[in-house]
């Protein structure tokens, strides 16, 4: 089912189907190089179950991120809540396969979800956190309107400097 389509992406709902291709990204250790570590098939598969839970449970998880042109998964973004420096936030993620960097997919992406958060969900803040030196993820935040809130290290990633952008919608309190 698809949730969100731009010029050249569908973002749909996972299947159980998916964790074969999403495990060759996921564990891929030039796309993952900005994670603790590339994911094993075992955390693939937790994170497919988890986001279905998610679309249960919040109605919104993280998407695959589908190339109209060829039907080929390349890579995923959505919103999860999370808890980001012990702060409850609705999370705004993105993961592009390192074969397709630098072509605007990540921009298109989490700009469609950003505008999908806020006129269909009625989130009215998303936030995106990334390594100090995750110089494309900053990139892709402050092109779909994010500003740099604060620093703090991130436990949940080997306790290392994060940046926390976030964004508000218009007239949001």
């Amino acid at each position: 089912m698809n949730i969100i389509e731009t010029n050249r992406l569908i973002l749909r709902k996972y299947s159980p189907n998916d964790i074969p291709v999403l495990y060759n990204i996921l564990s891929d250790p030039i796309t993952m190089r900005f994670w603790p570590a590339p994911y094993s098939l075992e955390q693939t598969e937790n994170w497919v179950q988890s986001n279905i839970e998610s679309y249960r449970q919040f109605g919104f998880g993280r998407w695959p991120i589908i190339l109209k042109e060829t039907g080929e998964m390349i890579g995923d973004c959505g919103i999860l809540i999370a808890e980001i420096d012990g702060q409850r936030e609705h999370d705004l993620g993105y993961i592009i396969h390192h074969p397709f960097w630098r072509n605007g997919f990540a921009v298109e992406a989490a700009q469609a979800c950003k505008d999908y958060a806020f006129q269909s969900l009625r989130i009215n803040r998303l936030c995106a956190n990334m390594p100090f030196d995750h110089l494309a993820s900053i990139q892709v935040a402050r092109n779909i309107g994010m500003e740099k809130e604060k620093e703090f290290f991130n436990k949940r990633n080997r306790n290392i400097l994060t940046y926390l952008y976030a964004v508000s919608k218009e007239g949001a309190i």
